[in-house]
């Protein structure tokens, strides 16, 4: 029947209101690297008023949990986007555009959608891990 891998956790427990949430930051298989939404909260409040300022801090936050699992922004395959005003919409494609250049950008999908986190934007990411041993993985 073929090998098979071990589902890797990646990142600490996520804790939010003081409580540990059934969620992982993100888990791997193999090369493939599941990123869960990611929202602009830190220490419980909006890390930005803005939509671009929210979502450059929720990118930063799938860039970090990327590195931990030994990727970049440049592996990440697909992403998942929900925001919460369609009127946000060319200020959150702008910043987005900033990380994810047109030319190298994921495959995406957007909706307009209520958030449980008081935000207007919310991300998940699905990367793939350079092959171990790779000039990639160096970067």
């Amino acid at each position: 029947m073929g090998t098979s891998t071990k589902i890797e956790r990646i990142g600490p427990p996520v804790v939010r209101a003081g409580n540990v949430q059934p969620i992982s930051s993100a888990v791997a298989w193999d090369r493939l690297v599941f990123v869960a939404g990611q929202v602009p909260v830190v220490k419980g409040q909006p890390a930005a008023p803005d939509m671009a300022g929210q979502t450059h801090a929720t990118i930063d936050m799938i860039e970090s949990i990327l590195a931990e699992a030994g990727c970049t922004l440049a592996d990440v395959v697909k992403t998942t986007v929900w925001i919460t005003d369609a009127a946000d919409y060319p200020e959150f494609n702008a910043a987005y555009a900033e990380r994810f250049p047109a030319e190298s950008a994921p495959a995406r999908s957007t909706v307009i959608a209520g958030l449980i986190a008081p935000v207007k934007v919310e991300i998940e990411a699905v990367a793939v891990r350079p092959p171990p041993g790779s000039n990639a993985q160096k970067r």
